[in-house]
């Protein structure tokens, strides 16, 4: 697959918040995910497993989604980038509104690098 069929698949598919269905289907086994160093919770993990669980962490805290949306993304050359926006209730946490900038190197067809980019705490 071309950079760009990945960002309009991996478009419509985080549209819908199918963000597991969007890894297991574009990324690459090998893929690495990259928080921010402030990241506070989620660490950078290896392999499509890892990425996975991590996915599966953050599922977790989700009380309630109150809504997701996506940017259209941008492709350059192997690079993807797109906004990401989550309003949703953390357990714990209250309602909470995450934006964040989510950049992906795509190689051989496959999504092997997913880095995100996003402001040290969450607001309300």
């Amino acid at each position: 697959m071309t950079p760009q069929v990945i960002a309009n698949r991996l478009f419509e598919l985080c549209s819908q918040g199918k963000y597991q269905e969007a890894q297991e289907e574009l990324y690459s086994e090998d893929a690495v995910s990259v928080e921010p160093p402030h990241s506070q919770g989620f660490q950078s993990v290896k392999g499509l497993d890892g990425i996975i669980k991590k996915g599966a962490q953050f599922r977790d805290m989700i009380e309630e989604v109150h809504g997701v949306s996506a940017s259209t993304p941008i492709v350059a050359g192997n690079n993807i980038a797109m906004a990401v926006i989550i309003d949703a209730t953390l357990k714990g946490m209250g309602k909470q509104h995450m934006e964040e900038i989510a950049v992906y190197d795509v190689k051989d067809g496959k999504i092997v690098k997913e880095q995100f980019f996003y402001d040290p705490a969450p607001n309300a």
